[in-house]
C-alpha cells in the first residue's frame, strides 16, 4: 500500500482535534479503518482507541489531531460487548475465522450449567492471552508467530469482569452481554468457558457496546462516512463534543 501523503491529496490537510464514534463493520480491521478516514478526508492525524477483531462490529473511537495523545486513555476505559458463543466447536483463533482443532457433543449441557460456567469467571482474574492476537512477544506480534505455526508461552495478563448477563439461550448458542476491563478478550472467555464444561467453545459473533463513557448509540456507520465532506466531518464532531458538554453540564446540576 502506498504511503499516505497529505501534501498530494485532492483535499487540504483536515487538521481539526476531536473524537468520533465509528460503528466498525465486520470485515474490516482497525487499522482499516483509521487508513480510510486519512484516504477519504485527508486527515493529518488520526487514531483508534482499542482494536476490534475483523469478524467483531460495533464501537471503535477514533481521534484526530491532538486528541491523539489520549488515545491510551480512552484505550484503556472499560468496555461492554454483546455476543455469541457456540458450543461444541473450538477453533486455533479461539473464533469462527480460525480452523477448527476439536469438536465434542455438547448435548449434556444445560442452562444452568452454561449460567453456573459463565459465573465462575466473575470478578479479578488472570487471562491467557491467545496466540493469534496482537500482543508483542520479544518485538513481535503474537498473530504473526501464529501465522508460522509457532506457538510460544504467553504470561497471564490481570482482567476483571464485572458482570455477564446471559440471554436468549438456545443450545448450543447462547446470547450475552459483558462488562469488562480493558485488556479482555472475550473468544478466550468463551473458550475457556467451554474448557470448563468439557465439550469445548468459540465466539461466533462480537459488537461493541460501549467503551468507557463512549456509547455505540453514537456511532457513524461506514457507508455514512463515505458521503460525507470534511466539512461533514467537521460538524460531527463539533456536535458530538457539544452535546457531551451539555450532559456533563446537566449531570453536575442534578
Amino acid at each position: 500500500m502506498t504511503k499516505h501523503n497529505p501534501q498530494k491529496h485532492r483535499l487540504p490537510p483536515f487538521e481539526k482535534n476531536g473524537v468520533l464514534l465509528i460503528n466498525k463493520p465486520a470485515g474490516w480491521t482497525s487499522h482499516d479503518i483509521v487508513a480510510f478516514m486519512r484516504a477519504r478526508f485527508n486527515a493529518v492525524k488520526v487514531g483508534h482507541c482499542g482494536t476490534l477483531d475483523p469478524a467483531a462490529t460495533g464501537l471503535l473511537v477514533t481521534v484526530f489531531g491532538k486528541f491523539t495523545k489520549l488515545s491510551q486513555k480512552f484505550s484503556a476505559e472499560d468496555k461492554v460487548y454483546d455476543g455469541t458463543i457456540l458450543l461444541g466447536t473450538e477453533t486455533d483463533s479461539q473464533d469462527m475465522d480460525g480452523t477448527v482443532i476439536r469438536t465434542a457433543d455438547p448435548s449434556g449441557v444445560t442452562e444452568s450449567m452454561l449460567r453456573e460456567a459463565f459465573d465462575s469467571f466473575l470478578g479479578e482474574s488472570l487471562q491467557t492471552p491467545p496466540m493469534v492476537s496482537a500482543v508483542k512477544k520479544d518485538g513481535a506480534r503474537l498473530y504473526e508467530l501464529a501465522r508460522k505455526g509457532i506457538e510460544i508461552d504467553r504470561e497471564p495478563k490481570p482482567i476483571t469482569i464485572y458482570s455477564i448477563d446471559l440471554h436468549h439461550i438456545q443450545l448450543p448458542c447462547a446470547d450475552f452481554t459483558v462488562h469488562c476491563s480493558k485488556g479482555t478478550y472475550i473468544r478466550t472467555l468463551c473458550s475457556d468457558v467451554g474448557k470448563k464444561l468439557g465439550c469445548g467453545a468459540v465466539l461466533q459473533r462480537l459488537n461493541r457496546l460501549r467503551s468507557g463513557e463512549f456509547d455505540l448509540a453514537d456511532a457513524w456507520d461506514v457507508e455514512t462516512l463515505k458521503t460525507w465532506t470534511q466539512e461533514d466531518l467537521a460538524k460531527a464532531m463539533d456536535d458530538y463534543l457539544h452535546n457531551r458538554l451539555v450532559k456533563m453540564v446537566q449531570f453536575s446540576s442534578l
